[in-house]
């Protein structure tokens, strides 16, 4: 009994170690699975701003970042209500953070740098109101996405960048993140081929690029019908125009043709609105156009993490094949008194080979074997490490593109009917205004 209790306490002094280690890396809270469920976080306010120094002028625009704690039990675990000013480029800085140390994660994706109205068929200033506003929206999104996720928001730089005002650019770089990417990024890069790799991840490779293709072809249709509906809805204008006109030569039907005018300039007008929210949900579609690129990097982490338990098995397999080969010149070897029986025979081939290239003492050949031995010993360590790091690399990512494949059906599902909602909506507002104008017409 006194044993089994000492081997409990153990166990149980093993479990507090483990605890304190994953404090060093991780905010330790009660059991609530994602940060959204005691913290409210917006984007708000987007303000532009601009640094003087010596030799020029840096323009940028910065957004406002408000958090609050909603749960009184967590009131020890958060700051209470917080806000913080970051900019794009310190937005981009936390997701390459995460997308280094979290290499199992799909790391979700930021709003576009720059955008084109392919609609109006112009390049958008970067300091638009509209697309700014989109980008906040994009940007709130990205967090809250980040927040949800049970791995991401339990890293402490990102609860600093939420709400740290002074400092958080320091404490990302004392990481040393840089250098984890750097050689990611050669590795990610490399060309190599695998002797065998995982169905499901190469069915994933091929699904990605089908889905970008799909989301592609989506948005160049629908800039496409942008395009056009928004030039037949400016034509109107032009009615509402000569309708107006011809309301000041025509006296007995005036008011009719004003009221036309009117409806006709109203239908005109209405495509603005119509296109601009019809943007928010091509947005949307461009998130998960980007969401590909994150899944595709995580099935190239595999392939690297795959390539590198090839790599150890052929090493271990190359260090036996030199044992065993040793062994077996060693055992065919001639002892010392057949070697000198040979050089009184006279000539034999591996008599030259000793004379031409020396021979090794059976001494040499135990200090070799044993060499070898220590060799295998090392290269067993290292492939069993490396097993271990493929195989909880293959579950936790699997386990997130599960996660990846359940959030983007229920999202894709919500934009799509929403995008049908839309356009039901608007054509009956255009039908509307034209019951109107017909009116108008009938009455003339």
């Amino acid at each position: 009994m006194a044993d089994e209790d000492s081997n409990k306490l153990d166990s149980g002094e093993e479990i507090v170690i483990k605890q304190e280690a994953i404090k060093t890396e991780r905010i330790e809270r009660p059991k609530k699975t994602h940060l959204l469920q005691w913290m409210e976080i917006t984007v708000t306010e987007p303000e532009k701003k601009t640094i003087a120094s010596m030799k020029m002028q840096d323009t940028f625009v910065v957004y406002l970042i408000e958090t609050r704690v909603t749960d009184e039990n967590m009131q020890g675990y958060g700051e209470g209500a917080t806000s913080v000013w970051r900019r794009y480029s310190e937005f981009e800085l936390l997701r390459n953070y995460l997308d280094v140390t979290f290499p199992a994660v799909i790391v979700p994706p930021l709003p576009e740098k720059k955008a084109t109205y392919a609609w109006q068929n112009v390049s958008m200033d970067r300091f638009d109101p509209d697309f700014i506003e989109r980008r906040r929206a994009g940007l709130e999104i990205f967090l809250l996405r980040c927040a949800a996720h049970p791995r991401l928001c339990q890293d402490k730089i990102f609860m600093g960048f939420l709400q740290q005002e002074q400092g958080w650019r320091d404490t990302v770089n004392a990481t040393d993140f840089y250098s984890k990417a750097e050689s990611r990024l050669k590795a990610l890069n490399a060309q190599f081929r695998l002797k065998k790799s995982d169905r499901r991840f190469e069915e994933l490779k091929n699904y990605c690029t089908e889905l970008q293709s799909n989301i592609g072809n989506i948005l160049k249709i629908r800039a496409r019908l942008c395009d056009k509906l928004y030039g037949i809805h400016k034509v109107h204008s032009n009615y509402a125009r000569v309708f107006n006109e011809w309301s000041a030569l025509d006296k007995d039907i005036a008011e009719h043709l004003q009221s036309a005018s009117h409806y006709m300039d109203v239908f005109a007008t209405s495509i603005d609105a119509q296109l601009e929210e019809e943007e928010q949900y091509a947005d949307q579609l461009k998130e998960y156009y980007a969401f590909g690129d994150s899944v595709r990097s995580v099935c190239r982490r595999y392939e690297c993490t795959q390539y590198d338990l090839e790599k150890a098995e052929d090493n271990l397999a190359a260090k036996q094949g030199q044992r065993e080969a040793l062994k077996q010149a060693m055992a065919e070897s001639p002892s010392s008194e057949e070697a000198q029986n040979q050089s009184k025979a006279g000539f034999s081939l591996s008599g030259m080979k000793s004379k031409l290239f020396g021979a090794d003492t059976p001494e040499q050949r135990e200090a070799k074997l044993k060499q070898l031995d220590q060799q295998i010993a090392q290269a067993e360590t290292d492939l069993k490490r490396v097993q271990e790091e493929a195989e909880l690399y293959t579950g936790q990512s699997l386990r997130d593109i599960d996660r990846f494949q359940r959030q983007k059906t229920k999202d894709l599902q919500e934009i799509f009917t929403n995008y049908a909602v839309l356009q039901i909506k608007q054509c009956k507002k255009g039908i509307a205004i034209w019951t109107s104008a017909k009116d108008c017409f009938s009455k003339m």
